[in-house]
Order: structure tokens, then C-alpha cells, then sequence
């Protein structure tokens, strides 16, 4: 259900904590985004909360603040091998995330936190677990992981929140996530967020949230609405050539460059640095470790462009991107939104650029689709004749059923041929419209050679 709410102006009339206040202030925030004016109140009152929202709205701070502050006003410390608040989150990025975002705003409350994410040894992790946690923020897999070693129980744990619900099936993980609600207690307080609300998550939410208020918030100015977007048409191999050329031609603080593979986010990486771009690539494939180097170098200003592929679509909230390329177009649209919403975030404008080959088309036209806007592409397709002249021979005129055969073939089939030859095609002809398209179905004709007699010599 959906309730009438009075404008609050700033975070001390949320009836958030003076330690959490202390904190909201130490890191700079005066007056909350519209998703935390919705929902801190009512995750206070411990609702369960099914929240809409884009990326870059402030939802971290939405449910973070308010169960810090349930712990600051009834802090036990947790039983060994338990925690108090759980929370999933679909990336290890995102989860690093949100980890980071708990002890700042956490800093002046009694808790412990710790996160737990694959890619990295499990020792330092159980070791944090066995003392007991009060936030513990989490992936899926590496959580069950764990909970199958014992290292882990949820039977103790008060609130959980399911983060990115969306990107979280995308990825495969709602099987995982249902076993997980499952071992849950079934009086808690259960949060889900999601950018957008599919039939799945949907279901996910009938069966395990109860009765909750449902916040649907759309920011005064959109993201997309604050970035110059732009289309180049360029060729699939001209492409890495092209993103130099951009990258040099425009001024910028940092960029990031989506890739649709991670391959591809390697050898995008090398080029630049090739030619004098500080550039480092982070995918799937990286350690734990690794990502966390460059995204480190990336918030430094050490690297100036990061490569990444649509794992760190959502899991990257570094402030000052200022552009966006998309190296390759997303297979769906909705990530195209995603993609370009790391620029232009806390109010500030941004630059999307993407670049689309002749065999993108049709992806670009489903995200025009989406967004409610057409392009204006600079530059010309290549080989978009070539492309439409293999469409027009691959459908073009036929003859008896079957497509028009080249010119050349024709006349090679037009050659008289002799009386034998005709009868033994005429042969061939019929033994083909059998099984297994041509394989002979015709009874074997007995051959009429003489057998010898018994008495006579055999051939020498």
C-alpha cells in the first residue's frame, strides 16, 4: 500500500538518532533525497518496505541509516557465528559498497560490520563471523558458502535487505536468494529495493515481505535528463582507434567505458595505455583483490578511464565520472540506463557517448524505444550497403521453390550432356528423396553374375 506523507525538509526531522545525525553531518549531507524522506520514517517504524528507485538516488543511505539506528537504541552484541541486520547485494562492488557506506554512517554507533564476498580466501571472513556481527553485508553466493560450513546462521538475524533485486535475477541468483529467505526467522523486518519491478521480483516479494509499504520514487530531474547523450556510427573495427580519438578530444575528469565482453575490456585497456591513456579493466575475471587496486586508482585520479563490463553497471557510485562511452551497446536496453546513470550523479551533469556498428542497429532502436527519444547519429554506417545487398541475394527471387542459383552455376547446369549422363542423374535424383536426404531407399537389384559350379577351377 502507499501513504500520504508531509514534506520533511531535513534529516533531524526524520526522528533519526543523535549519533546517526552526527554522522549524516560529519560526511557532508545536509537536507535527505526524496527516496530517504519516504522511506527512513517508515523503516523506523520496522515496516517492510518494497522500494523503486534509480540508481544514484540515495537509496544506501534510505535503509542503512534507519537499522543503524535501531542498533544504536538496542544494541546487544550478537552471538558468535550470527548477525543482527543482513544485507545482499548482487556484486561485490556494490556489497564493497554498502560496506563502506555502513561504517561511515556507523562510525559513531556501537556495531560491528564486516563483509563477506567470493573472489578472495574465506579465513579472514569466518574468523570476522565467529565473534558475532551486527551488520553483516553480503553476496549470495559466497553467503551460502559459508552457511553450509556453519560459519554463518541466520536463525538470530532481525532485518534483511535484498539490494538491486532486479540486477540480482539478471544474474541468476533468485533460487539462491529463496533458500536464503527460507533460513531466515519469520518474524524480521524484510527490505527489497529494485530499479525496476519484473514479474520475479514481484513474486519474491508477495512471498516473503508482509504487508509492506510500497515507495515508488521518481527524482525531480531524472538522471538520463542531466546527460548530453550522443551516437557515433563507427565500425566494429575502427572502434578502439575511435575511443582514443574521443577520449583526447574531449576534456574530462573520469571516464568510464563499457565493454560487452570481458576480452574485449582487456584489449580496450591495452590500447589506451598504448596510447598514453592511464586505462585499467575490471570484470568478472579480475581477483577480488585486483578490482578493488583499480577502483582504487580510478577514485585517486591515478587511472583516468576504467574498463568495465556490465557487472560494475550498478556497483559503481564514484563521484566526479564525468563521461560515459559505450564501447559496445548493452543486449538490453534497460542497461543502457544504468550504464550512462554512473555519470551525472548528486545533481551534476554528464556526457554519454556510444558508439554503434552496423550490426547494432537494432539494439540502438530498442533503447530509442526505451527512453522515448531517436538519435541523431553523426557519421555514416559502414558496410551498410554491403549488408544490404546480402539481404536483398539471401531473400531476393526464386525459381520452382528454391532461391535463384548465380549466373555462373546456371551455366555450368546448362551444359548439354549425354544420354548416359542424363539417366544416371535421373538415377541419383530419385535415391535422394529418402531419409536423411539422400541416402537410398530403393530395394537392392540383385546382380546377375554367374556363380561358378561347384567343379569348376577357381580364377587364378
Amino acid at each position: 500500500m502507499s501513504v500520504e506523507r508531509k514534506t520533511l525538509s531535513n534529516f533531524e526531522s526524520l526522528g533519526l538518532s543523535k549519533a546517526i545525525l552526527r554522522a549524516v553531518s560529519a560526511a557532508g549531507y545536509d537536507n535527505p533525497t526524496p527516496i530517504q524522506k519516504a522511506a527512513i520514517p517508515a523503516l523506523l517504524k520496522k515496516r517492510d518496505i518494497v522500494g523503486i528507485a534509480q540508481t544514484g538516488t540515495g537509496k544506501t543511505a534510505a535503509f542503512v541509516l534507519p537499522l543503524l539506528d535501531q542498533i544504536a537504541n538496542t544494541y546487544e552484541r550478537p552471538a558468535a557465528n550470527t548477525c543482527d541486520v543482513l544485507i545482499l547485494a548482487p556484486t561485490r562492488e556494490l556489497a564493497a559498497q554498502i560496506h563502506e557506506n555502513v561504517r561511515l554512517y556507523g562510525k559513531y554507533v556501537e556495531m560491528t560490520s564486516t563483509i563477506i564476498v567470493g573472489g578472495v580466501k574465506p579465513g579472514k571472513q569466518v574468523r570476522a563471523l565467529s565473534r558475532g556481527i551486527s551488520v553483516l553485508v553480503a553476496t549470495p553466493g559466497r553467503l551460502e558458502d559459508l552457511q553450509s560450513t556453519g560459519a554463518i546462521s541466520l536463525h538470530a538475524t532481525k532485518a534483511v535487505v535484498l539490494d538491486e533485486a532486479d540486477q540480482m535475477m539478471d544474474m541468476g541468483f533468485i533460487p539462491a536468494i529463496r533458500r536464503i529467505m527460507k533460513s531466515l526467522p519469520n518474524k524480521r523486518q524484510t527490505i527489497l529495493f529494485s530499479a525496476t519491478m519484473p514479474k520475479q521480483i514481484r513474486s519474491l516479494a508477495n512471498d516473503f515481505l508482509h504487508r509492506p509499504e510500497e515507495i515508488s520514487v521518481t527524482p525531480a530531474s531524472k538522471p538520463v535528463d542531466r546527460i548530453k547523450q550522443s551516437v557515433i556510427a563507427v565500425a566494429k573495427a575502427d572502434k578502439r582507434q575511435k575511443l582514443v580519438e574521443v577520449l583526447n578530444g574531449q576534456e574530462f575528469e573520469r571516464a568510464i567505458v563499457f565493454s560487452r565482453t570481458k576480452h574485449g575490456a582487456n584489449k580496450i585497456a591495452r590500447h589506451l595505455e598504448n596510447a598514453g591513456i592511464t586505462a585499467d579493466a575490471i570484470h568478472g575475471n579480475k581477483s577480488q583483490n585486483q578490482r578493488e587496486r583499480t577502483l582504487s586508482g580510478f577514485k585517486s585520479g591515478e587511472i583516468s578511464v576504467l574498463v568495465a563490463t556490465d557487472i560494475a553497471a550498478r556497483g559503481i557510485d564514484i563521484g566526479g565520472v564525468s563521461h560515459v562511452i559505450n564501447f559496445d551497446l548493452p543486449n538490453v536496453p534497460e542497461a543502457y540506463v544504468h550504464r550512462i546513470g554512473r555519470t551525472a550523479r548528486a545533481g551534476a551533469s554528464g556526457v554519454a557517448i556510444s558508439f554503434c556498428d552496423v550490426e547494432e542497429r537494432d539494439l540502438l532502436r530498442d533503447i530509442e524505444k526505451l527512453i522515448g527519444r531517436a538519435f541523431d547519429v553523426e557519421g555514416e554506417f559502414a558496410g551498410e550497403a554491403a549488408m544490404a545487398e546480402t539481404k536483398q541475394r539471401a531473400n531476393g527471387p526464386r525459381r520452382n521453390g528454391n532461391r535463384a542459383k548465380p549466373a555462373g552455376q546456371a551455366r555450368r547446369n546448362s551444359k548439354p550432356k549425354g544420354k548416359a549422363n542424363n539417366s544416371r542423374n535421373e538415377r541419383r535424383s530419385d535415391s535422394s528423396q529418402g531419409n536423411e536426404g539422400g541416402q537410398r531407399n530403393q530395394p537392392k537389384r540383385r546382380r546377375n553374375r554367374r556363380r561358378p559350379s561347384k567343379g569348376a577351377p577357381k580364377a587364378a
